[in-house]
């Protein structure tokens, strides 16, 4: 997956923005205001900052070793470092950003999931 494929697929999702609140280098990926995907995406190796189901996360830790680990600079229980450009299939890439993006959304308040069309 290219740094473009994965900011037009992190901005594909219902309300979702791009915001930029630490450098004009890391892009923020929000929805309602929460953050659901965290990049650099000029960076080389590629990578993003994922949030993800504890015993999911460590699961995928261990079964990609190397190119998924603890959340850089995050709760390391809740959050992943996934390398996009090192060897992971983008369907799982893609599987990884909905996944973090339906986690955001799931805890937001009852009438901005229904908002959001995602009860």
């Amino acid at each position: 997956m290219t740094p473009q494929e994965l900011r037009a697929f992190c901005l594909s999702f219902n309300a979702a923005v791009e915001d930029f609140p630490f450098n004009p280098e890391t892009s923020v990926f929000k929805v309602q205001g929460r953050l659901f995907a965290l990049t650099a995406l000029q960076a080389r190796p590629l990578k993003v900052n994922l949030k993800c189901d504890p015993d999911d996360a460590v699961r995928l830790r261990r079964d990609y070793e190397g190119l998924i680990v603890p959340g850089w600079h995050m709760n390391k229980r809740h959050w992943n470092t996934v390398t996009v450009d090192g060897g992971l299939p983008d369907r799982l890439v893609r599987e990884l950003v909905e996944d973090s993006y339906d986690l955001v959304v799931a805890g937001l308040p009852r009438a901005d999931r229904l908002r959001l069309d995602r009860p």
